[in-house]
């Protein structure tokens, strides 16, 4: 028979499970050629991510370390530590800290080595979970190179930079939802309910759960996070009292809210003016100027949330449903700072299982950049407008289009890992090959795009942003002070408060 002329395709052959790949597949075709490609793209990684933006300095992770070991070896009280020479202390709720108990017993550099480690894991468990059952298909070229490129994502730099939690309660919430699409609901909950007595944020979980008629689930989450807050109003009351009726109410003490790393909405606001003051909606606060149109900017974005994770449910598309979430609760919170966007990634997996790569790839390098660092000084003008808050119009954006329905396993857009020759058909079983005209499946990827995107930053406005505090605080003046001078005032046994 005449061979078909055309692009070639994928070839089935007998005995095995599924496509395997031709001979022209892009990249190196040796193991050697890879390892090659994968030796200098890390390099070229580690020297960005070693010279370009500079390392926070375990900021935040310094407020946990500090505040638990006041607590524990001095007899202070949790929300009184400040870290030495800042205004710097712990915001999160009391069972927080109760989490935080082991760096009681470690030194500065282990409480550091295992932030790390920790964190390397849960993102371990995120990946596993969004590349779905058919994860070891991708092999080690396709997992190397998505590593590299998540090593430039801002926010997962800042979150293992400053020592940060956010992975951890990601790849919490993330069980719930592998348990949900695998028909095991019965079982969720758990997750939610622990990221959500941590850091309020994931309580918006609850309400994906009762959106989608999981009360069962929604039930369970409430359970654990009511039960653990309890535990931890037992062993320290003072310091529930405090957090549940005072600190709660006060975003000053988390920051500013026009603080540029700051990408919610009410970020948004308080740039164009909005005063900055606590914003929880309390009837007297809602009658300042400005608070009606974030109560109104809330609502709709809620609104919109709860539409389009509807939709999502109805289609089975439980990742969708959590990458919408994820991406309204960073729209919805008074304070998101960069850090807090590593909840935007389900959405990107989202967009390359959907067919969406060079989607995925744009808005991922764009959040690689640290762009919005250009208007740390001042965002007016139409300029300032747009750039100081593009992370925020990335998720916007991702809120209002994420695709969904497509409920099928993540497919990395990178050449495969397995360099593969189809064997000679043999009479009985004879090849096939793609006919031109043939169109690919819906949840195929293209070869042009990546999921993941390399930023090349200057040096000078990269390196000028990067040392301030976007953790758990926030500056309380005009100009914030760098990191590395709070660094020089960090010791290992802090002074009792």
């Amino acid at each position: 028979m005449r061979a078909l002329r055309g692009r070639p395709g994928p070839v089935e052959t007998p005995g095995t499970s599924g496509p395997v790949e031709t001979p022209d597949t892009p990249g190196p075709r040796t193991a050697g050629g890879r390892l090659l490609v994968v030796l200098a793209l890390g390099a070229a990684v580690t020297l960005f991510t070693a010279t370009v933006p500079l390392l926070r300095d375990f900021f935040d992770l310094r407020v946990y370390y500090g505040t638990v070991h006041t607590w524990v070896h001095h007899g202070g009280r949790i929300y009184d530590y400040r870290v030495p020479g800042t205004s710097y202390g712990f915001t999160y709720p009391p069972f927080a800290a109760v989490t935080m108990l082991p760096l009681a017993v470690l030194g500065r550099t282990a409480a550091v080595a295992l932030s790390l480690l920790v964190n390397l894991a849960a993102l371990g468990v995120v990946l596993r979970i969004l590349a779905g059952s058919r994860w070891r298909r991708h092999g080690w070229y396709r997992w190397s190179l998505a590593l590299c490129g998540l090593a430039l994502f801002e926010p997962l730099r800042d979150t293992l930079g400053f020592g940060q939690v956010n992975l951890v309660l990601l790849a919490l919430v993330l069980v719930d939802c592998l348990l949900l699409s695998t028909g095991r609901g019965r079982r969720a909950g758990a997750g939610i309910g622990l990221a959500a007595a941590v850091k309020l944020t994931p309580a918006l979980f609850i309400g994906l759960l009762l959106l989608a008629g999981r009360r069962r689930a929604a039930v369970n989450a409430t359970a654990v996070a009511a039960a653990v807050t309890a535990l931890a109003a037992w062993v320290d009351p003072g310091a529930s009292r405090f957090y549940w009726t005072e600190a709660l109410w006060d975003t000053g003490r988390v920051g500013r809210l026009d603080y540029v790393s700051n990408q919610s909405l009410q970020g948004v606001l308080a740039r164009l003016g909005e005063p900055g003051r606590p914003l929880w909606a309390t009837a007297a606060r809602l009658g300042e100027p400005g608070r009606p149109l974030w109560a109104t900017a809330v609502l709709l974005t809620l609104c919109v949330w709860a539409w389009r994770t509807r939709r999502a449910v109805a289609a089975g598309d439980w990742t969708a449903a959590f990458a919408l979430t994820g991406a309204a609760a960073c729209l919805v919170s008074p304070i998101t700072w960069v850090h807090h966007l590593v909840w935007l990634l389900p959405c990107f997996a989202v967009l390359v299982r959907a067919g969406r790569p060079r989607t995925a790839g744009a808005a991922y390098a764009v959040l690689c950049t640290s762009v919005v660092w250009l208007w740390f000084d001042g965002a007016s003008g139409l300029g300032g407008f747009l750039g100081s808050n593009l992370y925020t119009w990335i998720t916007l954006g991702l809120l209002l289009g994420l695709p969904t329905g497509q409920a099928g396993p993540l497919r990395l857009p990178l050449p495969r890992s397995r360099s593969t020759t189809a064997p000679t058909p043999s009479p009985e079983s004879p090849a096939t090959t793609a006919v031109p005209d043939q169109s690919e499946s819906p949840s195929g990827v293209p070869d042009a795009a990546a999921a993941t995107g390399a930023a090349v930053a200057d040096g000078d406005f990269a390196r000028k942003p990067s040392s301030e505090p976007t953790g758990s605080t926030s500056p309380a003046a005009a100009k914030p002070q760098s990191s590395n001078a709070r660094a020089s005032s960090y010791t290992v046994n802090p002074p009792p408060a």
